[in-house]
């Protein structure tokens, strides 16, 4: 046996013993809170589909449509001849909804929201070759923190980690930083929290200390704001040091991504962004039918979606009375349940499935050491039955679950 394949079974076996290794469980369903797993029922508590659109009949009759009039694939990268129509005119309304809150904006349609990041960390890091200070929430997704090591790779770059709900250091860290190029990173809405990044103070900070502000708001466009426009509207945010990414493959019920920013910055990552230059543009039908999606996230039909998402996270912290697992604060459609330990989580979890709730447990290394939890998550598709039904078995198990 090859020496790598012998070291990747002792690691697995090493996964295996710490509780850490993954599994794929394929679902025999469109996305929706009732889905079944090799045909049996569950129900589902751990998507990101929080306006319920992903399986919407406009949004499956729009692809369908989208795919007639324009073909399947775009057949090239968007700087060859993969640079559809209907990607301009996407381009144009995914830039209209941060209009309220960017000058001069633009915006930039990528294939998923890990690719938009890794595009613009990498970007920024190029300008004038000059070194820059990157600054970024101890907590940030994956796809910032990988974007952060590229860049760290192709320049000099230095790193500065801080703590979104005290910003007093990175206030003295950035006083006493003669860079002239400056980058804060942060979540909109923290994946494994719930809690909202404090853009307001976070801008000001900016604005003092001559910074960019990149905000990824994968878990905030199409549910905060009035209109579904995510944090920045949510906030009341203006300026040009906003760089915003949205992702279309949570509350918009498709897939992909976008950049918004002032026009220069996006003119720079048509240049330098080095994952958007050399991948494949994405389907122009796809691009039609996040039109779709996104006309119904501004109208009626999203703020009554809206509406129904802040019910039912209502209902699910007024029912939800257990003690021995502690439930974050959090306002969002995100409401993890803290458990602490590996084995107590995975305990809790196969509990749950054997009620019927699948909410997956997650572990280090996407979550801290020693705070393993179950990521449960709201959607305006879940109906008060559901939420109830599991509120009452996780009070049955908190009594008849063994200590862990």
């Amino acid at each position: 046996m090859p020496f790598a394949l012998d070291q990747i079974d002792t690691e697995l076996a090493t996964l295996d013993r710490e509780l850490l290794r993954r599994s794929i469980r394929s679902v025999d369903t469109p996305c929706g809170p009732e889905i079944q797993i090799q045909g049996r029922s569950l129900l589902a508590f751990c998507s990101n589909d929080y306006l319920g659109l992903a399986n919407h009949p406009e949004l499956i009759a729009a692809l369908s449509e989208g795919a007639a009039r324009f073909g399947t694939g775009s057949g090239a990268s968007h700087l060859i001849s993969g640079h559809h129509v209907i990607h301009d005119e996407l381009e144009a309304k995914l830039a209209s909804t941060q209009a309220g809150a960017i000058p001069n904006v633009r915006a930039l349609f990528f294939s998923t929201g890990y690719v938009a990041n890794l595009s613009v960390i990498t970007a920024l890091g190029l300008i004038g070759n000059k070194k820059i200070s990157i600054y970024s929430a101890a907590l940030n997704h994956a796809s910032l923190i990988d974007g952060i090591r590229l860049a760290r790779g192709q320049g000099s770059v230095d790193l500065h980690l801080f703590d979104h709900h005290h910003l007093e250091a990175l206030d003295d860290i950035l006083r006493n930083d003669s860079t002239p190029h400056k980058l804060i990173v942060i979540d909109g809405v923290f994946s494994m929290d719930g809690d909202l990044a404090p853009v307001q103070k976070l801008l000001r900070l900016a604005n003092q200390y001559d910074a960019l502000l990149m905000i990824d708001d994968a878990h905030g466009f199409g549910v905060l704001g009035k209109h579904g426009y995510g944090i920045l509207e949510d906030q009341t945010i203006f300026s040009d040091r906003i760089i915003y990414i949205g992702t279309l493959g949570k509350a918009a019920g498709l897939n992909g991504a976008f950049v918004c920013a002032h026009e220069k910055i996006i003119a720079w990552l048509i240049q330098k962004a080095r994952p958007y230059i050399y991948s494949t543009a994405s389907s122009p039908a796809l691009a039609f039918a996040v039109l779709r999606s996104i006309s119904l996230m501004e109208g009626e039909k999203g703020q009554e979606l809206r509406a129904l998402l802040q019910q039912n996270i209502a209902l699910w912290k007024k029912e939800s009375t257990f003690t021995r697992w502690k439930r974050l604060e959090s306002d969002t459609a995100i409401q993890p349940i803290m458990v602490g330990s590996n084995e107590t989580a995975l305990q809790l979890a196969r509990a749950l499935d054997q009620f019927g709730y699948w909410i997956p447990a997650i572990r280090p290394p996407t979550v801290p050491k020693g705070k393993a939890r179950l990521r449960m998550t709201l959607s305006a598709a879940h109906t008060k039955e559901q939420i109830k039904g599991l509120c009452n078995v996780l009070s049955e198990l908190e009594s008849s679950l063994p200590p862990s």
